[in-house]
């Protein structure tokens, strides 16, 4: 029979659990890096197998603090005919890393900063530079919806924001942002 402590303990720990940020059918628990994290998401399949093709999984296990803005199998699925298969291919690997670090910004960046940072602006746009050199920039509109633009002017609407990471913050995008 669990102790009084024990039976306390136990729904401390379903309420803190019931906290936990649902991405792709998986929690996304704070405590957990960002790889450890999107690898049991089920919406981010083709993300994890990009990272793992760049190398770019012990980077992303670091300390970071990272920001990713992570498209969903969706997104890559909606890139032209072979592009994903071509881009996983061993001879692309310099082309992949330059893709996927243009959706990874250095610092934790929270959709309340970014929106603030945005609303400083008389256009309500925030530039930032991606950890591949490349520039984007959050666009806030209505109803403090956040799109982010790569530099080709495709623009992307953040769909599940700000979950934690013990490494950063993971925000859902609709689409892959490219690089020129």
């Amino acid at each position: 029979m669990e102790t009084d402590a024990a039976m306390e303990t136990d729904a401390a720990m379903e309420m803190a659990d019931a906290d936990v940020p649902m991405v792709g059918g998986a929690k996304m628990f704070p405590n957990r890096t960002i790889v450890e994290n999107a690898v049991n998401s089920a919406d981010h399949t083709t993300l994890v197998a990009a990272v793992k093709a760049a190398g770019l999984v012990e980077t992303l296990s670091g300390p970071g603090p990272f920001t990713v803005f992570a498209p969903t199998n969706d997104a890559f699925a909606a890139l032209p005919d072979g592009t994903v298969e071509t881009l996983l291919k061993p001879e692309n690997k310099d082309q992949l890393t330059k893709i996927l670090t243009a959706h990874v910004v250095a610092g934790s960046w929270t959709a309340e900063d970014i929106i603030r940072e945005a609303r400083k602006s008389r256009d309500n746009f925030y530039h930032f530079a991606a950890v591949s050199g490349d520039a984007l920039s959050a666009k806030v509109t209505a109803g403090n919806r956040v799109f982010i633009f790569d530099e080709n002017g495709n623009a992307y609407e953040v769909t599940q924001a700000d979950v934690m990471q013990s490494n950063g913050v993971i925000h859902v995008v609709e689409g892959v942002l490219l690089p020129r």
